[in-house]
């Protein structure tokens, strides 16, 4: 199998440091470019050639904002993986605007970071937890991911009864008393659904079910 091409883009030796002692565990990974800032990264990225970038948001010269937009334009097939420690709505949304296929904090665990690097070469976009459904909501149209939705065919209409209030945020409990079902039976619909749509959390449960027409933005 052939190992993922990783680039680390950060301005503090520290962090990178870190992160390259984390990644270079995995032997699946190659690190090929370090850079400490977007204008350093943009200097080396058509000899380096990565395929995934671990991009900080807040750098000198040209930030993970102005970077982003610029690898997407010019080399798109490229997936970017924002990092940073600031968790407010704002990042998210202008990292994933700009064309950032995810969004780590600096302090996840490593496990979830090398999760992450897989997930968007293999499904195209990784969310963690910490965002929220009604951010999805407004991001998922603007991704680059160009995945095709899919298909329904598999799904009878009780489990996509259940997506759709599971995508609403309401607990096992308040569907079952909806329509009228045990909190067991409403908890085996939920992992089916994990299972059919291949998410691992409810962001990739709203993604889908926005992507397939189930529920609107």
């Amino acid at each position: 199998m052939e190992k993922i091409k990783l680039a680390i883009v950060d301005d503090h030796k520290i962090f990178r440091n870190g992160l390259k002692a984390t990644l270079e565990d995995c032997a699946d990974f190659d690190l090929v470019l370090e850079a400490s800032n977007g204008k350093q990264l943009v200097s080396m990225l058509a000899l380096a050639k990565p395929d995934v970038i671990l991009m900080d948001i807040k750098m000198p010269e040209m930030d993970g904002i102005q970077t982003t937009s610029y690898v997407k334009q010019y080399f798109n097939h490229i997936k970017i993986l924002a990092l940073s420690m600031f968790n407010e709505d704002k990042y998210i949304v202008d990292m994933i605007r700009a064309g950032a296929s995810g969004y780590l904090l600096k302090n996840a665990e490593p496990e979830e970071i090398i999760e992450a690097i897989s997930t968007v070469i293999h499904k195209d976009y990784y969310f963690n937890e910490h965002l929220s459904v009604t951010l999805i909501k407004q991001l998922v149209g603007n991704t680059h991911s160009g995945t095709v939705p899919q298909s329904l065919v598999d799904f009878n209409e009780r489990e996509i009864e259940v997506l759709k209030l599971v995508c609403q945020e309401y607990s096992n409990q308040e569907i079952a008393d909806k329509i009228c079902l045990s909190v067991r039976t409403v908890e085996g619909y939920r992992a089916r659904l994990f299972e059919k749509t291949k998410s691992k959390n409810l962001v990739g449960l709203v993604i889908f079910a926005i992507k397939t027409g189930i529920i609107s933005v």
